[in-house]
């Protein structure tokens, strides 16, 4: 992110909400390059206006104010990663080795319930696909729709936000896998595809609409069926 967009949010963060005139006076910046970097940050959607109304004895508009809006949670430090797998290893050793596991189900179900509304209301398995990406990347996935005609269409994402518990908790990335399959209705292939730069991209690989899987190693398999042809329950 920009420094000066840095700036501007940690300013605002630090009050109430601030109009343009106030920020450009804290960070010694001009009236107008304060204003485009709040309309662009706006855009992004980092800030929100709020409008409040002057004094009596005051006259003209009300006075517009920025405040962060909840985007910006994910800017600042809060106990994260490290405080999950602390209490995922807590319930290991309160209730067995299969407790966090149980609880990481049920996070991905709570997911899939949580997002089911807004992935079905697509008409086609490409709308269905794009608003799942739409949600995650929301969501801290960095997760784009790709195509191209070798590969067919499917999803890309950069980063992770449970990568770490994943390292720890392997098993995850097929309930992930799963979760992802029954919001869609159809087979998923889950992949780790190298950049060439010392950096991975995690490719999902919708079956029904182009799949290839020659030469790719793949992470996460998707869960078995019953006998009934259904995602079979992981426990």
């Amino acid at each position: 992110m920009r420094a000066s967009w840095a700036a501007i949010l940690e300013a605002i963060k630090a009050s109430d909400g601030m109009p343009v005139s106030d920020l450009s006076r804290e960070l010694k910046m001009s009236y107008m390059g304060v204003k485009q970097h709040c309309l662009k940050l706006a855009e992004l959607g980092y800030l929100e206006e709020w409008r409040i109304p002057r004094a009596k004895k005051e006259v003209g508009r009300p006075e517009k104010l920025y405040r962060l809006t909840p985007k910006c949670n994910a800017l600042f430090p809060e106990a994260g990663v490290g405080l999950t797998l602390a209490v995922l290893e807590g319930v290991k050793q309160l209730y067995g080795d299969s407790a966090p596991e149980k609880l990481l189900f049920h996070h991905f179900q709570v997911l899939r319930e949580q997002w089911q509304p807004k992935v079905r209301a697509g008409k086609s398995m490409v709308e269905k696909a794009t608003r799942l990406a739409d949600i995650r990347d929301k969501s801290g996935w960095f997760s784009k729709c790709h195509y191209d005609a070798e590969t067919g269409f499917r999803i890309e994402e950069f980063h992770n936000p449970l990568k770490k518990i994943y390292e720890v908790y392997p098993n995850a990335v097929r309930m992930e896998v799963q979760m992802m399959e029954q919001l869609l209705g159809t087979k998923i292939a889950r992949t780790e595809v190298s950049t060439g730069k010392g950096r991975k991209r995690v490719v999902y690989e919708i079956a029904t609409l182009g799949i290839r899987q020659e030469g790719v190693k793949k992470l996460g398999a998707p869960a078995r069926k019953n006998d009934d042809g259904g995602q079979g329950s992981l426990f």
